[in-house]
C-alpha cells in the first residue's frame, strides 16, 4: 500500500501526515510573504522614504521565497513517491532510508551515505 511506511520500525509514524503538514506550512509562509501562486511579494507604500531599505527587504523576501519553493518542491516530490509506493527508498542506491532519517527529514530522497555525495 502506498501510504504505509517503508519498514516495520516506522509503522507508527504517519509520513503522509508529516509531509502534508509541511506542505501546508510552506504554502502558508509563501502566502504570508506575498509569493503564493507565483506572486511578486509583499507590497510597499510608494511614499516610503527609504527606498534602499524596501529594495533590500524585497531582495531578502525573494531569496526566502525561492528557498521555500525549493523545499515545497521536495516535499511535493516526496508526496508523489509516497502515493506511487516507492517512498523511503534511496534514489541513488535503492536501499531503504533509515526510519530515524525519514522521521527527521520526511522529504529526503537519499539515505545518509548518499546524501553526503549529493
Amino acid at each position: 500500500m502506498p501510504n504505509e511506511a517503508p519498514t516495520a520500525e516506522t509503522a507508527d509514524v504517519d509520513f503522509a501526515a508529516l509531509l502534508h503538514a509541511e506542505q501546508a506550512g510552506l504554502r502558508a509562509q509563501l502566502t504570508e510573504l506575498g509569493f503564493a501562486d507565483q506572486g511578486s511579494g509583499l507590497s510597499y507604500d510608494s511614499n516610503f522614504a527609504d527606498s534602499s531599505q524596501v529594495t533590500a527587504e524585497r531582495g531578502e523576501a525573494g531569496r526566502l521565497a525561492t528557498e521555500l519553493r525549493e523545499t515545497l518542491d521536495e516535499v511535493e516530490a516526496a508526496i508523489e513517491r509516497l502515493e506511487a509506493g516507492n517512498y523511503g527508498r534511496c534514489e541513488a542506491c535503492g536501499k531503504p532510508i533509515s526510519p530515524a532519517r525519514l522521521e527527521a527529514m520526511p522529504a529526503t530522497s537519499f539515505c545518509i551515505a548518499d546524501a553526503a555525495k549529493h
